[in-house]
């Protein structure tokens, strides 16, 4: 019997780590070896008034904190950033090197949630309303979760939360923040 190659063991953990009950962002199950870029980064592109704990919730979600990570769409790293969307930061951003290093892939993706979650001020909302947009943009792209947002303010008067969106975006978006938000509230 050829025994498993340790990649699959590697993006297997994510999984196998739910199966034994849920995680939430500061459980031991997740490293906490890129904890100072999150914090760093977060408290650079959004001030110290932001929770470095969302990107990390993000993270999880995205790669379960892989740096290896490579999605069949061709998402890469911790932060699953695609190479174009990568290309885009570094035109606005240069500092940023690689986006195969998770201390660069980490930068590269809140930098990029600064862009999406500033895309949203004209929103009438809280901060993190504001800030579940970002995500779901992050996940879906801006232009699909704004005709979302387009279709809700058909049915409502004024939207100002994700949950007056949330049913009109994609089902894997829907789930993304979702998630997000759930390995949050352990915390909150």
């Amino acid at each position: 019997m050829r025994p498993f190659p340790l990649t699959w063991l590697l993006l297997a953990l994510p999984a196998l780590a739910w199966a034994g009950g849920f995680k939430h962002v500061d459980h031991e199950y997740w490293v906490d070896k890129y904890d100072r870029y999150f914090r760093k980064n977060s408290k650079h592109y959004f001030g110290p008034g932001m929770d470095w704990r969302w990107f990390k919730a993000q993270a999880i979600a995205e790669s379960g904190l892989n740096p290896e990570a490579r999605s069949k769409a061709g998402a890469v790293g911790i932060m699953q950033i695609m190479p174009a969307t990568f290309e885009y930061i570094r035109k606005k951003n240069a500092s940023l090197k690689s986006l195969e290093d998770p201390k660069w892939n980490i930068a590269a993706g809140i930098y990029y949630d600064r862009y999406l979650y500033d895309k949203w001020e004209f929103l009438d909302t809280d901060n993190l309303q504001r800030l579940f947009f970002a995500f779901g943009s992050y996940n879906a792209g801006f232009r699909r979760v704004r005709q979302a947002y387009n279709k809700s303010r058909k049915q409502h008067e004024a939207v100002s939360k994700w949950e007056q969106v949330q049913g009109l975006v994609p089902g894997a978006t829907r789930h993304y923040v979702k998630r997000i938000r759930k390995l949050m509230r352990a915390i909150l």
